[in-house]
Formats: C-alpha cells, structure tokens, sequence
C-alpha cells in the first residue's frame, strides 16, 4: 500500500471486495475483517457466508453494523491489517437506525489517518447511475456519496475497480 490506509470503490461486481481482500492478504500482521452487513433475509445470510468462506483461518472477524469508529479503536495496533466491508452498509444502517450519518463519517475520516496498522475500506460507488425514484433512496445515495467523499480524502491510497480492473484515483 502507497499509505497505511486504502480506499477501494466500485459498483456492484465489480471485484473490490475481492482486490481488497488480496491487497490485505499481501501485508503481514494481524488480519481483522470488519463486516458491516445485517442478516436481514435468507439471500443476505448466504452472501455473508459467501464472504466468511472466501477467507482463510487468518482471518478474524468482527461485525460491527454501526459501531464502527469504536471497532477500529478496538484494533488499532502496529501490527492491524483491518478490512471493513463495507461502507455503503454501515452508511445504510445508520440511515435506518437514524443516527447522524455526517458526524459519524466525520469521526472515521479522524481515524482514518491515525490509524496505526493497515486500513482497508470498501465502498459502492452509489452516484452513477439514475436519480432514484423516492426520497428515501435519493437520501441514501446523498449520504453514501458523501460518506465517500469524506473517506475518498482521508485516505492515502484510493482505487476503484470497473470491471475487475483497478484504477488509481489517489
């Protein structure tokens, strides 16, 4: 990594779970996977699982739905090497846990550059496609974009995958 902290965007399938999987798995030290995602139905439990099989017995993981800046303090060391997958979730259960989505992206995008081992974040790049037909989605995408931005400048290495390919924004 460029930095001690790599943002990876992209759409959905686009293959930035997976290169940020093998981005962290390229560094040594103490592998942290940090899910975001919620169980809410049969498909999202396989999706899940899906996820914790792709990963080895290096890996430990630690859901954190919301409470994520606490959980990466909880890490934090040297030898850290956290993956949080991914943002987008997080930023939805906020949204639906109404709590205020601005200040807690303020408080990752503190961390984010205090962060003492290896970050590795993963987001979806909610903003190019068409304008969402309800408020609520229009929210979302709003937030997310934003929650974005803000991590898009905290970080010191950003990539985005269209495609399975990356391309380096920062």
């Amino acid at each position: 990594m460029t930095g001690r902290s790599l943002f990876v965007l992209g759409g959905a399938r686009s293959g930035k779970s997976r290169y940020a999987q093998a981005r962290a798995e390229a560094l040594a030290g103490r592998h942290s996977y940090i899910a975001t995602a919620q169980a809410f139905d049969d498909e999202m439990r396989v999706r899940i699982a899906q996820h914790r099989d792709d990963r080895d017995a290096r890996w430990q993981t630690v859901e954190a739905p919301l409470d994520l800046v606490e959980t990466l303090g909880a890490l934090d060391a040297p030898d850290a090497v956290v993956l949080v997958d991914c943002l987008t979730l997080w930023t939805s259960n906020l949204l639906l846990a109404e709590r205020d989505i601005g200040q807690a992206a303020q408080a990752l995008a503190a961390v984010i550059p205090r962060f003492n081992g290896h970050l590795i974040l993963v987001a979806n790049e909610t903003g190019l496609g068409i304008v969402p037909e309800n408020a609520l989605a229009r929210r979302f995408r709003d937030e997310a974009g934003r929650v974005n931005q803000m991590v898009a400048a905290a970080a010191a290495e950003v990539q985005i995958l269209f495609a399975g390919l990356p391309m380096r924004l920062k």
